[in-house]
């Protein structure tokens, strides 16, 4: 039997998810394929690479730093998320990602992406984070605060526009039972966004017109299934208990601390659960 798991994105939102990575660690829960989205990406391949606590670490040391992410990085690149600094400085020299034990890993795991000329997601095995870099900043390029991406000759955005939960596609990839760590509360559902926004903003592009325009109900009937995947016990779900309000960029350390305890509370309050149904996957 073989255990997936899949990762929410949603920016800062997603140090949640790091905070139940690290348990998953401390417990030596053993996962055998990740599909991660945005953020989703960025703080799980710290699970590959074993390095508990790098996640909320270099988050809340450079929350504040306006060569990180913010207005300051919007307004001189075009990314709220400063591209030199965040996927280049950080990883490769300020809080070094260790590409050696991620590339040992063997957990495979796949970034998801949104095309933007088919408006379709697609998913891209990551075999190396530091070779791979763009892949990186493909997944997590939030729509209208983010340049487009070009990698491997295609354009692509935020894969959490075409497919915010991937659990349908970690299934498709043939694991047989399924762990899904969301970063919203089980009562959240997205809300229409401004057609007018996404009609200007990419023209050019209108399959991903159509797949903005239509995320939230796509979202919404995911979590509607993933609920009821859920109570059929198809698949194991770990969700804030609780609601944290954080903003996507959040530069607060407080509530970026915050959100990251939560996700280790409510994954220690689960870990039992979580075992018995691994154990029970792979008798």
């Amino acid at each position: 039997m073989s255990i997936g798991l899949v990762l929410e994105g949603g920016a800062m939102r997603a140090l949640y998810t790091a905070g139940v990575l690290d348990v998953f660690l401390e417990e030596n829960i053993q996962i055998d394929g990740i599909i991660g989205v945005s953020a989703g990406v960025l703080f799980g391949v710290n699970y590959s690479s074993k390095q508990k606590g790098r996640a909320i670490r270099y988050n809340k040391k450079y929350a504040k730093d306006k060569r990180y992410m913010g207005i300051t990085s919007l307004l001189k690149t075009g990314n709220i998320i400063n591209n030199e600094f965040a996927y280049y400085e950080v990883p490769f020299k300020l809080d070094i990602f260790d590409e050696q034990t991620f590339e040992k890993s063997n957990t495979k795991f796949y970034a998801t992406v949104t095309n933007i000329e088919t408006g379709k997601p697609e998913y891209i095995e990551v075999k190396n984070v530091f070779k791979q870099m763009e892949l990186m900043r493909a997944t997590s390029s939030m729509p209208f605060v983010s340049k487009i991406v070009e990698y491997e000759n295609k354009k692509y955005l935020d894969g959490g526009i075409a497919d915010s939960i991937p659990v349908e596609k970690c299934k498709e990839l043939g694991y047989d039972k399924v762990i899904v760590v969301l970063t919203r509360p089980i009562d959240y559902r997205k809300t229409k966004s401004n057609k007018i926004m996404a009609k200007i903003k990419y023209k050019k592009y209108p399959n991903l017109i159509n797949t903005i325009n239509n995320r939230y109900i796509n979202y919404n009937n995911t979590v509607e299934k993933i609920i009821d995947m859920e109570n059929k016990k198809e698949i194991f779900v770990i969700r804030p208990s609780r609601l944290v309000k954080i903003k996507r960029i959040e530069k607060n350390q407080e509530k970026l601390q915050e959100i990251y305890d939560l996700g280790v509370e409510d994954c220690k309050n689960k870990i039992e659960e979580l075992k018995k149904y691994i154990n029970e996957t792979k008798a």
